[in-house]
């Protein structure tokens, strides 16, 4: 926008660059004809528009599609080799760094467990430097290629200059996460919350593909949520929004960690319900991972394990229920891979708890379902952070070492959700 608030010729070129790439990203192949009917902009504005991008590597022609009676036309689509993104997702037990194309085909992927340090800033770090050199060596990239880094952390994310992480439950309080990571990447870097970041992948890719308005829940060892309102995610004033596994489901309740008494994450989050399980007769502590964990907990048939599970769906459909009670969306997405593992066998019972506790009406119009991207869903929706930036921007990389911090006014995190 120029000096004065008034858009010249150069903005309105940018935003149909940005409009045509978003249909072409979300919704193509398309073809041109295509594209003037959804975007409203004239043939000849489409033509040149579209010939620009190709000429600049970002759309590439996919083949040919019958029309009624006239020529074929020519099919367009974005072009996947344009450059590369890179998604981390710094989970509770591991780092996960994978290198995808603009397709989001993953090319390389580094899983790092974090081990007995847990989430020691200095190790986290570390892990996340190991992930970058390994993820763009064994994906054959270019470090210039290379459109932008995204990480998603459990916690919240400041918005100042550079991104500044405040993780309660993991013992972070203002870690300078963004100047750590400087040092070893020249690539623009935007950080966001894991449970946001999932929620932008499922909004583009996945479950909420087809809504405006939903929740995009995730429960791991911690518990978070994205709530998605017109296709935007709600922030709150100061970017905490969607701690909602910190909402209070039992007054003098079970400890969390955040130290709080009766959160949802201590009973439903997967240390908690693990927790249970070992005081019911489970496995010891440290008999195996969290996850192998809980998988033998979902395998053993006997009673005590049995009530464990039903307390946890029971639980979970309670805080789902406060959630379509408060923001009446169209679905409510759950993810994560102890939500996908309890989801994959309880998922009737979470319904039926969640039908309980809500509203009729508002639970009558709310689906409630599973993530389609699978466990691993927040590293692909921290890659589509630098993605969405590029989007935005008509299909302009952000120049290296330009801070970026999600969320930030003017920095739309949805700039696609359903163009």
């Amino acid at each position: 926008m120029s000096e004065g608030g008034k858009r010249t010729v150069r903005d309105l070129r940018r935003a149909n660059r940005s409009v045509l790439l978003r249909h072409l990203y979300l919704d193509g192949p398309l073809s041109r004809q295509e594209l003037s009917r959804r975007t409203g902009l004239s043939a000849a504005s489409v033509s040149n528009v579209v010939a620009d991008l190709v000429v600049g590597g970002l759309v590439v022609e996919a083949g040919m599609v019958e029309s009624d009676g006239g020529r074929p036309r020519v099919l367009l689509k974005a072009a996947p080799d344009f450059g590369r993104l890179v998604g981390v997702d710094v989970g509770e037990t591991r780092v996960i760094v994978e290198l995808f194309d603009m397709s989001l085909a993953r090319l390389a992927k580094a899983d790092l467990p974090l081990g007995d340090g847990g989430h020691d800033v200095e190790g986290v770090v570390e892990r996340i430097r190991t992930g970058l050199r390994r993820v763009i060596e064994d994906g054959g990239a270019d470090p210039g290629e290379v459109i932008g880094v995204g990480v998603g952390v459990p916690g919240v994310v400041e918005r100042t200059p550079e991104a500044v992480v405040h993780g309660q439950t993991i013992g972070w309080d203002a870690v300078p996460l963004e100047h750590l990571l400087r040092e070893d990447t020249a690539s623009p870097l935007f950080v966001e919350n894991g449970a946001t970041a999932l929620g932008q992948a499922e909004m583009w890719f996945g479950a909420g593909r087809d809504c405006r308005d939903a929740v995009v829940v995730l429960v791991g060892s911690g518990v978070g949520a994205c709530v998605v309102t017109g296709g935007t995610p709600y922030r709150g004033a100061t970017g905490s929004a969607g701690e909602w596994g910190h909402t209070t489901v039992r007054v003098g309740g079970a400890r969390c960690r955040c130290g709080s008494l009766g959160c949802l994450e201590a009973y439903v989050g997967a240390g908690a319900v693990l927790e249970r399980y070992r005081a019911a007769g489970g496995p010891p502590a440290g008999a195996a991972d969290e996850e192998s964990a809980f998988g033998e907990l979902l395998a053993d048939p006997s009673p005590a394990a049995r009530a464990v599970l039903e307390e946890t769906a029971t639980y979970l459909g309670a805080g789902i229920a406060d959630l379509v009670n408060l923001f009446n969306p169209e679905k409510i997405i759950i993810g994560g891979w102890a939500g996908l593992m309890l989801g994959g066998r309880m998922l009737d019972r979470v319904r039926a708890a969640a039908s309980e506790y809500a509203l009729r009406r508002p639970f009558a119009r709310t689906s409630i379902e599973l993530c389609h991207l699978g466990p691993e869903a927040v590293a692909v929706g921290a890659a589509t952070l630098p993605l969405a930036q590029l989007l935005d921007s008509g299909g302009v990389p952000r120049a290296a070492r330009d801070t970026v911090v999600e969320g930030r006014p003017g920095v739309g995190l949805f700039p696609s959700a359903r163009p």
